[in-house]
């Protein structure tokens, strides 16, 4: 058996010259759906990712806030259901699971491809994130919003 055998890949260190969006990516993407959604929402006010995600947190644990993560949630997904035609437009059918860094930057490459305007940073890294996870996204996105009832 040689060393590359031995190799076990999924302790693999990060490349030191990987951009810090993937990072941000691969952080984004351990997040439950409705903080996803809520950081697309709040991207509009604040188009970092990091401060995004450090809003997002502080909101959902009841630091005083002018919004309440609820309505950042709803906001999101308004902002998901919009973007969504234009980015399956542009990707097509799902391709195969990829490595995480991999499928976060050809995410981003997509967008190039794709009629979502001028996004900012912290609307593209959450969008790509809402994509890559669209089916769970998806499913939140279409509940009603809080307090709202479904019309029968």
């Amino acid at each position: 058996m040689s060393d590359l055998d031995a190799f076990d890949t999924r302790f693999s260190l990060t490349p030191v010259d990987e951009p810090g969006m993937t990072e941000t990516g691969v952080l984004l993407m351990g997040l439950e759906a409705e903080r996803l959604l809520a950081g697309l929402g709040l991207a509009a006010l604040a188009d970092d990712p990091a401060q995004v995600l450090l809003a997002v947190d502080r909101i959902r644990h009841g630091v005083r806030a002018t919004v309440t993560f609820e309505t950042l949630v709803e906001a999101g997904a308004q902002r998901w259901r919009e973007a969504r035609p234009a980015l399956a437009a542009a990707v097509g059918p799902a391709s195969p699971p990829a490595a995480l860094r991999k499928a976060w930057k050809d995410t981003l490459r997509m967008f190039a491809y794709c009629d979502l305007g001028d996004p900012g940073p912290a609307t593209s890294a959450h969008l790509a994130a809402c994509w890559l996870r669209r089916n769970e996204i998806d499913r939140l996105a279409q509940r009603p919003a809080h307090g709202e009832m479904t019309a029968r």
